[in-house]
C-alpha cells in the first residue's frame, strides 16, 4: 500500500502538492514501430529483463500496448498491432500517483503507459515486483549496465 508520506510530502516546511503519475515515470520507455510482427514481439519478450508490456506507436503517439497473453495463439508473421489494446493499460501524466498505485496493486498490474491528452507517449509507470515503489530510469540503466 502506498505510504502516506508519498502523498503528503513536506518540502522546506511547506506542504508540497501530491505526486502525480509523471513524477514516477520511466522516461526511457521504448516505443516500437506499429509495423512489428508477433514474431518480433516474441523475440523482444524473450529477454527476461523485458517485462510484460510492449508499446506500439508511430511518431511518438501510442497506438496500443501488447502483453504476452494478448497473442497466445497468433502466428509469427501477423501484425502485433491487431492484438493490443489501450483500455486499462494507460494513464494520464497528471493523475494522482497514490490512487493509481492503489489501483495497480488491486488489479495486479505492474505496467501502465503514460500518455498525454494527444495520445503521445510520455513514459511508462513500472511498479516494482514487491509493489513498494516504482522503477526509475537510473534503475533501468543500472540493470542494463550489469548485463
Amino acid at each position: 500500500m502506498p505510504s502516506a508520506s508519498l502523498a503528503d510530502g513536506i518540502v522546506a516546511g511547506r506542504r508540497s502538492p501530491p505526486p502525480r503519475v509523471s513524477d514516477a515515470a520511466l522516461r526511457a520507455a521504448k516505443l516500437h514501430d506499429a509495423s512489428v510482427t508477433i514474431g518480433e514481439i516474441r523475440a523482444f519478450l524473450a529477454d527476461d529483463h523485458v517485462h510484460m508490456a510492449v508499446l506500439l506507436g508511430t511518431d511518438g503517439r501510442l497506438l496500443t500496448t501488447v502483453e504476452r497473453s494478448d497473442f497466445t495463439f497468433a502466428s509469427a508473421p501477423e501484425p502485433a498491432l491487431r492484438y493490443g489494446k489501450l483500455e486499462g493499460r494507460t494513464v494520464g501524466p497528471n493523475e494522482p500517483l497514490d490512487r493509481v498505485w492503489e489501483t495497480m496493486l488491486a488489479e495486479s498490474r505492474r505496467r501502465l503507459a503514460i500518455v498525454d491528452a494527444d495520445g503521445r507517449l510520455v513514459g511508462l509507470l513500472c511498479l516494482k515486483r514487491h509493489g513498494q515503489g516504482f522503477c526509475s530510469d537510473s534503475d533501468v540503466h543500472q540493470r542494463a549496465c550489469s548485463r
